[in-house]
């Protein structure tokens, strides 16, 4: 097992016209869990595969392991990949996919066989080593994957976007199965999704990119509950987070912010915003939610414009002095199109934001800070 770690990777296409990466840089501890997270052509995928060696970096370093592996071909980097079209040969059992990488490195038949067994058993996969992939499900296939990388005993593990063939039920299935065998294996993992759930279940960190930069990297609750940018607090949750534009008025050294004549009470920190727009984000599940009649602190009030009854909790779309705030209630919530709800805000659980950056602004010590940079990686 090995660190990863990537100093200032780039990597354009088209003769420098489309850039995949630009100039990355992470951190990936050894035994660490790291999902790459972001929408499609942000660059995950990229930057796995120049970690894998199947692509080269037109810039930068990648280290596994303390020894530079930038330019070194694939076969040398002791790396194992899962690719997200399974990739098993069709011609072969299943036995003889899982050992195949081995067979190739020449180890001893007796070796190959402890390691299949293991495997398979490991992946529950025992009763279809004598199968044809032909004859196995989709989910049974992707175990066959995994298997065949993990036997190689490798440094590091990488995955690309391994449960997207798969449907709800089995994604959902196989990811814990895939939580709870990378933590028994205790490799170093790099993992490659689209899939916000994914993301945030899987990893010990989660690096969010867009347009071949890393914008934020943390746990999952630190990137969920405190976004670094309004990119990152829409493209994770379900609903994203809300974001609501008012102006900072401050008297008597209280600062608010008014939002479309409705005022919530604001951190004094950010007394020095006054007379300046600013952008209130929090999350659809900690607005607290009641019928209009009374008023309670740290609230607003809107009207209901939609109501969708999802099972566990009901969806509420409502209009709060012409701007959308989503609100995720209890399944036995009541209300009519129309009504007056009351929408309480907790001041903990509401993040400010810069509306030209987008950036989070951090409050530390009274002093007000930008929390996190463009493309930075810690």
């Amino acid at each position: 097992m090995a660190d990863v770690v990537l100093r200032d990777v780039a990597k354009t296409y088209l003769g420098g016209t489309a850039r995949a990466t630009d100039e990355v840089s992470l951190d990936v501890a050894d035994g660490e869990f790291m999902v790459l997270l972001g929408p499609s052509g942000c660059g995950k995928t990229t930057l796995l595969r120049m970690i894998a060696g199947l692509e080269t970096p037109d810039s930068g370093q990648i280290v596994i392991g303390g020894k530079d592996v930038t330019y070194l071909e694939p076969r040398r980097r002791n790396l194992s990949m899962v690719f997200q079209s399974y990739a098993v040969f069709p011609h072969k059992k299943v036995a003889d996919n899982i050992g195949f990488g081995l067979r190739m490195r020449g180890v001893p038949a007796a070796e190959i066989r402890r390691k299949i067994d293991w495997a398979a058993e490991l992946l529950q996969l025992t009763p279809y080593l004598d199968r044809y992939p032909a004859k196995l499900s989709g989910g049974q296939r992707q175990r066959v994957a995994v298997a065949r990388a993990i036997v190689m005993d490798a440094d590091v593990l990488l995955m690309d976007e391994p449960l997207s063939n798969l449907d709800a039920l089995l994604r959902l299935s196989f990811r814990a199965d895939l939580k709870k065998l990378v933590g028994a294996l205790g490799t170093t993992t790099i993992y490659v999704t689209h899939d916000q759930v994914e993301a945030l279940s899987l990893g010990d960190r989660v690096a969010v990119l867009r347009d071949g930069k890393i914008v934020q990297c943390g746990t999952p609750t630190d990137v969920y509950d405190s976004p670094a940018t309004e990119f990152v607090g829409s493209f994770l949750g379900s609903p994203p987070m809300n974001f609501l534009t008012g102006t900072v008025e401050v008297a008597d050294a209280a600062p608010r912010i008014d939002l479309g004549g409705q005022s919530l009470a604001m951190p004094p920190q950010l007394s020095s915003f006054d007379g300046k727009e600013l952008e209130l984000g929090i999350r659809a599940e900690v607005i607290e939610v009641s019928d209009g009649r009374g008023r309670e602190a740290d609230s607003v009030r809107g009207e209901l414009q939609v109501l969708e009854p999802l099972g566990s909790s009901t969806l509420l779309t409502i209009d709060v002095s012409g701007q959308t705030v989503k609100v995720q209630a209890p399944s036995s919530f009541r209300a009519a199109q129309g009504n007056t709800l009351n929408l309480r805000l907790p001041p903990e659980a509401c993040r400010w934001y810069d509306p030209e950056t987008g950036l989070l602004l951090g409050i530390s010590g009274g002093v007000d800070r930008l929390l996190r940079s463009p493309g930075s990686a810690e």
